[in-house]
């Protein structure tokens, strides 16, 4: 068994299997069941939950935990007549949360989870959302699109048709993609890279590539609404992000400080698209400093 075999296996048996929204919805709950604060990790494209596994043990020692994958992603349902909507998502997320017995919490998100979470807060801003964001920590993702430098890889999904694949693409195509990704200071692991590629292959999920990145699409169609989520959001904002990140860079950070004074934002030079993967622990530590009001 390979070490992305045995993190898999692991990160399954952690977890459970719910019903959320008509899926079978994979998640990972940890630490604290009753008091305490209450944490949401939102993973993203095209990864799992899986990308937090060394993350949530430290976090679990202070607080409740819940991890999930979206539908399409990871252990989840992967149904191939599903449009994958963000607002959809935004629907899974309450739904899990809700199932939970979570009513406040802080939101943790990483990449397309950045865009899920600005819907999420728009809702709140509306006054339509079924939980309270206490806090939100957002890191690398494509938070104003037309900032984003999209990969190469990223251009040939979306070129190709909004349809399921017949045959299953090679994914060993897609590695060296995702190993550019990584910051020259944390180079990608193998561990990193195979559990990547595993997750996106369970049920044949890499069939369904070229539909789940037409959320890039859809980010640019709601740009102004999850602007808008984000700068009205009344609580406390907290961005933490690689500098090295080729796709989600660095000013993505400037502008939404701009437009939203009072924005903390934290750069770490040393780390590129994958804090979560690159600097575990200096996540963790960054995340439970501001929930446990240390920072």
């Amino acid at each position: 068994m390979s070490s992305a075999e045995g993190a898999i296996a692991d990160w399954e048996r952690t977890g459970r299997f719910a019903y959320a929204g008509g899926h079978r919805v994979f998640l990972v709950e940890a630490g604290e069941a009753t008091g305490g604060p209450a944490i949401v990790l939102l993973h993203g494209f095209p990864s799992s939950s899986l990308d937090w596994r060394t993350v949530v043990p430290a976090l679990a020692e202070r607080a409740r935990v819940l991890a999930f994958d979206f539908p399409g992603y990871g252990m989840s349902d992967k149904p191939f007549d599903a449009r994958y909507s963000l607002f959809e998502q935004a629907d899974t997320a309450e739904a899990v949360i809700g199932a939970a017995g979570i009513e406040r919490c802080t939101l943790v998100a990483h990449d397309m989870g950045d865009s899920v979470c600005a819907e999420l807060l728009m809702r709140s801003v509306e006054g339509r959302l079924g939980f309270e964001p206490e806090r939100v920590i957002l890191l690398n993702g494509s938070v104003f699109i037309d900032l984003a430098q999209l990969s190469p890889g990223q251009l040939a999904l979306l070129s190709m048709p909004d349809e399921v694949l017949a045959d299953r693409p090679p994914m060993e195509m897609f590695r060296p993609g995702l190993a550019a990704t990584f910051s020259a200071d944390h180079p990608a692991s193998d561990e990193d890279l195979d559990g990547i590629v595993e997750m996106v292959r369970r049920s044949e999920g890499d069939r369904l590539l070229p539909r789940l990145i037409r959320y890039i699409e859809e980010r640019r169609a709601n740009q102004d609404r999850w602007t808008a989520g984000l700068v009205e959001y009344p609580g406390p904002l907290t961005l933490l992000w690689g500098e090295q990140d080729p796709i989600a860079v660095v000013a993505m950070t400037e502008r939404l400080a701009t437009l939203r004074p009072g924005t903390e934002v934290v750069t770490w030079p040393d780390v590129g698209h994958w804090p979560t993967l690159e600097a575990p622990d200096r996540v963790a530590d960054a995340v439970l400093a501001r929930v446990l009001g240390r920072e």
